[in-house]
């Protein structure tokens, strides 16, 4: 059995990668969902509760990079289609029992592909932006469990990630 019998789509019979050709399949709704987080100490995220980080305010720098990055998803992931994307929020909590933040996005299409990467990428960029915008304050912060939490859409239908 090649790897592209195996389900992976994004390679042929000879293991090379090709960009899937989407042409023949349905235009359907599809939504996406992925979350995250940053650690941080507790001073960090008392710093950006209170607004005063000197970069500015972190929350909606990172959820507008979040959101930017959903956009630009195939420009930086390989084999990703440009999709016309009909909505993309991130939703950023603090969360002191962290301490830090859980990071939350959703990208939403009508499309013949699915929006799971551009909702990892929204997340994954808004961590990023976090962690650039309070570096200077702590160093030791941590990016972890971006993980995709739902999909909705397509032939495989609606699923959601255990113990979800």
């Amino acid at each position: 059995m090649t790897q592209s019998q195996a389900g992976l789509t994004h390679l042929d019979e000879t293991g090379a990668a090709n960009m899937v050709d989407v042409a023949d399949k349905a235009m359907t709704s599809r939504e996406a969902v992925a979350t995250g987080c940053v650690k941080m100490a507790p001073e960090t995220l008392a710093l950006i509760r209170s607004g005063d980080a000197k970069k500015g305010d972190v929350l909606g720098t990172a959820r507008l990079a979040g959101i930017m990055a959903a956009k630009r998803t195939h420009e930086l992931i390989p084999l990703c289609h440009p999709l016309l994307l009909t909505k993309v929020a991130v939703d950023i909590t603090l969360d002191d029992a962290l301490p830090g933040l859980q990071v939350r996005a959703m990208a939403k299409v009508t499309g013949q592909t699915g929006v799971e990467m551009e909702a990892l990428t929204a997340v994954s960029v808004t961590c990023l932006t976090i962690y650039d915008m309070v570096k200077a304050a702590d160093r030791s912060m941590v990016i972890s469990d971006i993980t995709l939490v739902e999909k909705k859409g397509g032939r495989s239908g609606h699923w959601v990630a255990d113990g979800v």
